[in-house]
């Protein structure tokens, strides 16, 4: 059996997994990333994408729309802005994550209104990703 890594996901609402891990699949604000046991201490910003995990008992997706994810040797910690089980996603509660990003976007002023159109973006690709429909009115 392949090195395993402890892996913890939390948001503010709750802990969503916990356990070992053969490999998790993170999508990052600059490219997705694969940590593995052994893999070189590092910290990154999440960007709203399909964080997949491998372990000894089968495969699992959560969706997330942001935080930080620390990978070490040993482990991977993810703290999420927001993050559900991709089975818990609904086209409503996508709506709404679309929805907040939009007003965003359209609230956003300067700089940072790049930023806010890029999550938008890729609040759309997660719903494109995961099945649900980003023709909405809200878009």
């Amino acid at each position: 059996m392949a090195e395993t890594l402890n892996f913890s996901l939390v948001s503010p609402e709750r802990s969503l997994a916990s356990g070992p891990a053969a490999q998790v699949q993170i999508p990052g604000a600059e490219g997705d990333l694969t940590a593995m046991a052994g893999h070189a201490p590092l910290i990154t910003t999440l960007r709203p994408g399909v964080l997949h995990v491998s372990g000894p008992d089968g495969e699992d997706d959560y969706v997330v729309t942001g935080g930080f994810a620390e990978i070490s040797a040993e482990g991977v910690t993810v703290l999420a802005e927001r993050a559900l089980h991709q089975k818990e996603m609904t086209q409503d509660i996508f709506n709404d994550w679309v929805k907040e990003a939009r007003e965003a976007r359209d609230a956003a002023t300067g700089e940072a209104s790049d930023s806010a159109a890029k999550l938008l973006a890729d609040m759309v690709a997660v719903g494109t990703h995961i099945g649900l429909d980003p023709n909405q009115a809200n878009l």
